[in-house]
């Protein structure tokens, strides 16, 4: 099958998302699947307000073409942002189908970042977007409970995966000797970052990762550690070689980095909220909790082994099975695809 992925995020940009898309694309290759990504990196743009290592495509009057030239069997929009817009718009002006997409809670970062605009207005914004979409992927069963009470229709569930070659244990990390409390993602407002900052905890705290808070951040924070975003077989290093993954964001859907850092054998804490609650097991892979310090110190007694081997157990190639299966053809057929049982296994 020729795929579309129509996306406002991509490489060189860091988050979530992309790692996803990514790692869709390698697999959907791998299983024989010609697929073209049209992408920021093939347009004119500008930084986004803000936070201006994300780009915003305006020359958009060229995304017909492209997705013309591709002729593609079937497309699908990965995000709300300008090309999904344009890829959306010219797709319904010829009655073609496509797929989308919730990556995110776009409401609750538009409010985390914009406190003057209301939740509602986030949701409307969505529900626009994704109304004519034949199936509109989602995590894990939570959000699309929480997407459905929000009015948003045909949600469809794609669970993600971890690349379990690269986030491993490795027997010869050594272990630092004092405790090591790691934060791997954004460095932004909407990802709380602060209520991790600021607890008492013992041992060390180490930040990997990029964004418009860290200038202030590590201003505020001399103790603190922070090294930049990393990546690959160096990211799993920082994942083995600490103690425990804070994740003190209060709005993320799934949070890619709890997965890795899992399958790294390094547990998790983390607030009692959607996100950490679909991707934690409880007293195995990590801990959450309403006292984000308790959290922490309860997951440093996790067995590491025992995480990681949980963990371990979802799959990029199950995940890119079940993608394949919600997918409708642009003429608004199944393509036909089944989810078969081995792939099911993967999760």
């Amino acid at each position: 099958m020729k795929l579309l992925i129509v996306t406002d995020a991509w490489a060189p940009q860091v988050n979530g998302v992309v790692t996803c898309l990514q790692a869709l694309v390698g697999e959907l290759r791998g299983l024989g699947h010609q697929v073209k990504v049209l992408s920021p990196e093939a347009f004119r743009c500008v930084p986004c307000p803000s936070y201006p290592e994300i780009p915003l495509a305006w020359n958009l009057w060229r995304v017909g073409a492209a997705i013309k030239e591709f002729s593609p069997d079937a497309v699908h929009l990965a995000t709300e942002g300008p090309l999904g817009w344009a890829a959306r718009r010219w797709l319904l002006r010829r009655g073609l189908a496509f797929s989308s997409a919730v990556h995110t809670r776009f409401p609750e970062y538009l409010t985390a970042r914009c406190h003057w605009l209301p939740l509602g207005l986030g949701y409307a914004y969505l529900r626009r977007f994704h109304r004519p979409s034949q199936a509109v992927l989602v995590s894990t069963e939570r959000m699309r409970e929480g997407l459905a009470s929000h009015g948003l229709q045909c949600l469809m569930p794609w669970r993600k995966g971890v690349d379990t070659h690269v986030f491993a244990p490795r027997a010869q990390t050594t272990a630092p000797v004092k405790a090591v409390f790691l934060y791997v993602g954004r460095i932004a407002a909407e990802k709380n970052l602060q209520a991790f900052l600021a607890l008492d905890l013992p041992g060390e705290k180490w930040v990997v990762g990029d964004g418009p808070q860290r200038h202030a951040l590590q201003q505020a924070h001399a103790q603190v550690k922070f090294f930049g975003y990393r990546h690959g077989e160096e990211l799993a290093d920082f994942y083995r070689r600490a103690s425990v993954l804070v994740f003190p964001s209060l709005t993320d859907t799934y949070g890619l980095v709890m997965l890795e850092a899992q399958a790294c054998g390094t547990p998790v804490a983390a607030f009692a909220v959607p996100g950490p609650l679909d991707v934690i097991v409880p007293g195995i892979t990590g801990v959450v909790g309403d006292d984000l310090a308790q959290a922490c110190l309860a997951a440093l007694e996790l067995d590491r082994a025992r995480c990681a081997e949980r963990a371990g157990r979802q799959s990029w190639r199950a995940s890119a099975v079940e993608f394949l299966a919600c997918q409708p053809l642009l003429n608004g057929e199944s393509p036909g695809i089944d989810l078969p049982a081995q792939a099911a296994r993967g999760f």
